[in-house]
């Protein structure tokens, strides 16, 4: 199989998306073929497809957004901005894990790649089937991980528990990403990214800042290639 990363989040809307488009270019800078799989999003607006998660990946592959493409990244969308699970409820339609692990398992069975993402919804304990929550995607595919976490009041834990609750369940964490928060408040992002890394262990613990470019996605990409 060739190399797949579960790109997890410790919260939602934190920068998963972010961080992917990244790794996604910076790994095409360095000439590999790379693919992007979101097996299922919520909150999608038909009228700005664009600037939704698959839109945005589909933009860093460099792919048309057009409907085989959206079929393709995101094989289950649905509109309500909530877990997958309750969207499907207002659709009339029962989401299962089988259902979100099929299209994941057809694109790891692919050869056309490098490196392929594939990104859950929400926070790592989020439930993202009826039936399952994110992490039991996670250990049901069992592929190494990359944890993307925040840097608002309060994301020193959530990045921690996500990190503990991974390594409890067998998945291998090979980088904990700390996004930056666009919150002038936030705490100071550079003493966040080092008390981060202080109770990480052995799991390296990369910044994300705001204005930076893709330069910090090289460091996670030699964990991941």
């Amino acid at each position: 199989m060739r190399p797949a990363v579960f790109i997890a989040g410790a919260h939602t809307d934190i920068g998963k998306t972010h961080a992917a488009c990244g790794l996604i270019r910076a790994a095409r800078g360095r000439g590999r073929a790379v693919a992007a799989l979101k097996p299922v999003a919520s909150g999608l607006d038909a009228a700005d497809l664009a600037s939704s998660d698959p839109g945005r990946l589909l933009a860093a592959l460099g792919r048309p957004l057009d409907a085989a493409s959206l079929a393709e990244i995101c094989p289950l969308r649905f509109a309500a901005p909530l877990s997958p699970p309750m969207a499907a409820r207002r659709e009339g339609r029962a989401l299962i894990l089988d259902q979100v692990i099929a299209p994941c398992r057809a694109a790891l069975a692919r050869a056309d790649h490098d490196l392929l993402l594939i990104e859950g919804v929400g926070g790592l304990m989020s439930p993202i089937a009826e039936d399952a929550t994110g992490l039991d995607l996670m250990t049901a595919l069992a592929i190494p991980a990359v944890i993307v976490g925040g840097a608002y009041l309060g994301a020193i834990s959530h990045a921690l528990t996500a990190l503990v609750a991974a390594r409890a369940a067998g998945v291998e964490v090979r980088a904990l990403i700390v996004s930056q928060c666009a919150d002038p408040d936030a705490p100071d992002f550079a003493e966040t990214v080092i008390d981060v890394q202080r109770f990480a262990g052995s799991t390296p613990v990369v910044a994300l800042s705001r204005d930076t470019d893709d330069s910090w996605a090289g460091e996670v990409l030699e964990r991941l290639l």
